[in-house]
């Protein structure tokens, strides 16, 4: 079993806390890290895989990981951490029971590659499977960002798309599939691009996407091109500190998405963006998080409404 075996580690928490563990996870075994949640319980388990057994002293740092999570005010649940040596076949087999065929609406079917549902007519299908390091994007703000991709697809006139923070590049391929064009991703960790670029070259669309690495926080605040539709699925601290940069990017008229947010910390975000010219048009809250989309209205370049566009003439 040694040649073929996976060390798995893993602790229960509450939705809330899900992406703090996961960087906790990811700095302590240099691993990214999966998770997901039992819809009957509750629990998300957030879980890393390694090819040997983690050094000693783990458990305490998680613990104490776990601790400093609970003094920033999140809810962490029970914590209860797991080691477990498993087969690759057993770790295989185990994500199959978790991840099921998602559909969004009429427009848009997401499956891993092993089920064998076929989408329905004029229904684009997008594949991901889990993998050591991603999921298949059944987080809700995920689904949120895909619902609002599928209502605002293009019909008659070409519609850009650009993917901020793509992860497994879900929302990238599903624009993509849906008929956006051109379609941009990026995201700072170069494992997530790594992934990302497979999942394009599974789902047939690497060259209707430009994917790369690159920094939110070093973006230029007058980019080369503005898109219709913007999607943002990151941390409302990094929401709000890069909010001129972000909007910089979105059309006079298109719509911007936020996700990733705790609903506790969404009118926090909501201010922020109004601030730059934003008015909610949609938002959806599930279990602990909330997430909105955003349409644009006359803005000045640095993303800040000018005193002009408030009175309701002309923008600059």
């Amino acid at each position: 079993m040694s040649r073929n075996a996976l060390w798995r580690i893993s602790a229960g928490t509450a939705p809330e806390a899900e992406d703090a563990l996961s960087d906790l996870f990811q700095d302590l075994f240099q691993q990214p890290a999966t998770s997901y949640t039992d819809m009957e319980s509750g629990v998300t388990t957030v879980a890393v895989y390694l090819p040997k057994p983690p050094a000693r002293g783990f458990q305490t740092a998680l613990r104490d990981g776990l601790a400093r999570i609970r003094r920033c005010g999140l809810k962490v649940g029970n914590g209860k951490i797991s080691l477990k040596r498993i087969r690759r076949e057993d770790w295989a087999e185990s994500w199959k029971r978790h991840f099921h065929p998602l559909e969004i609406g009429s427009a848009l079917l997401i499956k891993p590659s092993w089920n064998r549902r076929r989408p329905r007519k004029q229904q684009a299908l997008v594949i991901l499977d889990p993998g050591l390091s991603f999921g298949t994007g059944q987080h809700p703000t995920t689904a949120f960002c895909l619902r609002q991709a599928a209502s605002l697809r293009p019909r008659d006139t070409a519609r850009s798309f650009l993917d901020i923070g793509t992860g497994s590049g879900i929302l990238a391929i599903a624009a993509a599939k849906l008929g956006y064009s051109p379609v941009d991703a990026f995201d700072f960790d170069p494992e997530a691009v790594r992934v990302a670029r497979k999942n394009l070259q599974a789902n047939r669309v690497s060259a209707k996407v430009r994917l790369t690495r690159a920094d939110i926080t070093r973006q230029p605040l007058r980019p080369p091109r503005q898109y219709d539709l913007v999607c943002a699925n990151l941390i409302s601290t990094l929401l709000i500190a890069e909010r001129e940069r972000i909007v910089a990017r979105l059309k006079r008229d298109g719509v911007l998405v936020l996700a990733g947010i705790l609903k506790k910390e969404f009118a926090l975000v909501q201010r922020a963006f109004e601030k730059a010219g934003l008015r909610l048009i949609a938002s959806r809250v599930e279990k602990e998080w909330r997430s909105g989309a955003f349409r644009s209205t006359a803005f000045s370049p640095t993303g800040v409404a000018s005193r002009k566009d408030r009175q309701g003439r002309k923008a600059l």
